[in-house]
Order: structure tokens, then C-alpha cells, then sequence
């Protein structure tokens, strides 16, 4: 195995391989890669901790895909199926802009029954009677099954709801970008290749995307690298990525982990490694990565700050994903998270979607 120091001080200099990047994973000298990816950090970012006042809506949980890592779905008929109407949504679009949210995310499951028009009719009344909110809508997942139920071609199906007032695209359903854990966790679900389409599509037509990955849902080292690097590559092209938010697998209430649930935990040690070698492995390209307190608590993610990160996410008024696999993440209110950031000694500050500066503290 290479020495860990010599591929840190390489990584100063160069991209690392896939290869440097599994040493990295298979090291236990977690100090030496948080001081590595620190260092980056500072050279991307910054001293500056960013955040952002957002709501999670899930306009319907009904979902053809089965993922066998997600609670949250279920299948047509079930007693506590849903699909949201559009009023519904702008309700809680406004309860979140009472509170002071500058974003909403919006996704929900690949259900059959919805048309684009549906889509169509939530973008144009959110931009109608919420103009200056965000509309950070749809992940790679529903926007290729939109495309599919419509007949249309991912750029016509971007293109047309884009025009409708979509502004930017959550990351989700990266999973990892490996047709192997792919077809294993998610069959019914996009390929690597047809996630990196939808991105690369949208990037085109000037629709910036964050990226993700959820790690522990049985990959290798070698898998997680290559996930990392398939980002990386794409960002080298496209410059299309706003930021990278890896987080842990939640096992509970999972057909993957029902049986099983110890083989599939993941501790703090894991989730600090993967935000610095992720921090490492990207070299520069994408300036934020997100902290994830909604599945690794405040704590977590405040160190996380000394291990890559820069960014504290969203203060969550709604989260029911994470939540429906057993994982009670409540609203994180901006002066709770301010005080996390305040604690390190570093600067504070409310963005956008963009990352554009709103406040600082």
C-alpha cells in the first residue's frame, strides 16, 4: 500500500487516481486527511461557514422504483399513500417563507399517474406567488421517468420545465455512480451513466445542480472512489455543480438492512473520512461541500467543518426521507446553527441556492 503522506503531498501538486483514492479509504490516519482536506477547504472556500433556510417537500410518496435503501416510498393503494395537490404544496411553501426560506426542494417518488403537465402547473404557481424563492426541483430519478411518462427527450423534458420556472436540480439519486451497487439496491432506477445525462444535460441549459452520494449501502472502496471521480470528471466539463453533500446510508425500516441492520451502520469516524477524502478527491473543482447534520447530528457536522466541509446545508423546516428510516431530524433554527459555526471560531453567513451571500452573522 502507498504511503498515505506521500499521496497527500501528491495531491497538492496533481489529481489523485482511483487507485491513490482507495488508499486513502483503506488508511487510519484520519488526522493526517482531515489536516489534508482542511487545507483545501481554506484554498476553495475559505474561512466563511454558509447556510441556507430551506423546506424539503415531498409532493407524493407513491414510487414505481422499489429502491430497496429508501422507507419513505410506497406502492399505489396503500392505506398512507399521497399524492400532494398543488395547493397543498403552495401552503407549505408559504409556512417555509414565513420562516424565512430563501429555497425549496422538491421531490417525491417516480409515480405513473402524474403527467408533466402536473409538474408544469407546481413550477409556473410557486413562481407566480413566490417569485423570489428558489425552485430547486426534481432529482435525475424523476426527471428521466418524467421524460419517459411524457415521451419526450431529457433536454425537451428539462427544457419545458425550465420554461415552466424551474431554476436549479437537486442531487439525489446519485446513490453511488456504479452500475454494480446500482443494480443491487435500485434496478428499476437510472443507470450511473443516465444520472450523469440528466446533469450534464442540465448544465447545458444553464440549470445548476448539487451533487450527492449516499455511502455504506454496500459499496468498496474502489466503488466510492470511482463515485467521487465520475463528479469530478463531470465538474471538469460542465462547471455545473454547486456543491458535492455526501451523507450515510439510513438503514432502518429498509428492505436492503431488514434483518441486518448492524452491517449496515456507519459511526462519525466514517462520515469525517468520506467528507475529507471527498474534500481530496475532488482537487479543487466543486468550492462546496455540504455538512450533513440531518443524519450525523450537529456534533458530527460541526467537526466536519474541520474536515472539508464549509457549508451547514439547510435548516430542514420539513425533512420525511431521512425521517422515514428512522432518523428524527427536527428543524435546525438558523441561531442554533450560527452557534455551531460560532463555536469553531469561523465566520457565519445565510446564502441561496447559489451560494450567494444573503447575511452574515
Amino acid at each position: 500500500m502507498q504511503d498515505i503522506k506521500d499521496i497527500l503531498e501528491k495531491s497538492q501538486r496533481e489529481p489523485l487516481t482511483i487507485e491513490e483514492g482507495e488508499a486513502l479509504f483503506s488508511s487510519f490516519d484520519l488526522l493526517s486527511l482531515g489536516i489534508a482536506a482542511d487545507g483545501f477547504r481554506k484554498d476553495a472556500a475559505g474561512d466563511p461557514v454558509t447556510f441556507v433556510i430551506d423546506r424539503n417537500i415531498n409532493y407524493t410518496n407513491v414510487c414505481a422504483s422499489g429502491c430497496k435503501f429508501c422507507a419513505f416510498y410506497r406502492n399505489k393503494g396503500a392505506e398512507d399513500a399521497y399524492v400532494l395537490s398543488i395547493e397543498e404544496i403552495l401552503e407549505k411553501v408559504d409556512e417555509a417563507v414565513e420562516l424565512g426560506a430563501t429555497q425549496i426542494l422538491m421531490q417525491g417518488g417516480l409515480n405513473p399517474e402524474l403527467s408533466i403537465e402536473y409538474y408544469e402547473g407546481m413550477l409556473k404557481k410557486t413562481k407566480k406567488r413566490f417569485p423570489s424563492v428558489q425552485r430547486h426541483f426534481f432529482s435525475p430519478s424523476e426527471i428521466k421517468f418524467i421524460a419517459d411518462i411524457s415521451k419526450n427527450s431529457i433536454k425537451e423534458t428539462l427544457e419545458r420545465l425550465k420554461e415552466a420556472g424551474l431554476q436549479s436540480i437537486p442531487g439525489g439519486g446519485a446513490e453511488i455512480l456504479d452500475d454494480r451497487v446500482r443494480i443491487e439496491i435500485s434496478p428499476n432506477k437510472i443507470d450511473w451513466k443516465g444520472w450523469k445525462e440528466v446533469m450534464v444535460t442540465a448544465h447545458g441549459l444553464d440549470l445548476p445542480t448539487t451533487a450527492t452520494m449516499v455511502y455504506g449501502l454496500g459499496e468498496t472502496n474502489e466503488e466510492r472512489v470511482k463515485h467521487i471521480l465520475r463528479i469530478r470528471e463531470i465538474q471538469e466539463k460542465t462547471g455545473g455543480f454547486t456543491a458535492f453533500i455526501p451523507w450515510s446510508f439510513q438503514p432502518e425500516h429498509t428492505t436492503l438492512a431488514k434483518g441486518r441492520i448492524q452491517e449496515f451502520i456507519s459511526t462519525g469516524i466514517d462520515y469525517l473520512k468520506v467528507v475529507a477524502i471527498s474534500r481530496i478527491l475532488l482537487n479543487g473543482t466543486i468550492k462546496n461541500i455540504q455538512a450533513s447534520w440531518v443524519t450525523q447530528g450537529a456534533n458530527i457536522a460541526q467537526v466536519a467543518l474541520t474536515y472539508g466541509a464549509n457549508d451547514f446545508g439547510g435548516t430542514m423546516i420539513e425533512e420525511n426521507v431521512v425521517k422515514a428510516a428512522g432518523v428524527d431530524a427536527q428543524y435546525l433554527a438558523p441561531e442554533r446553527i450560527v452557534a455551531c459555526i460560532k463555536e469553531l471560531g469561523r465566520p457565519a453567513a445565510q446564502r441561496d441556492t447559489l451560494y450567494r451571500v444573503l447575511r452574515k452573522y
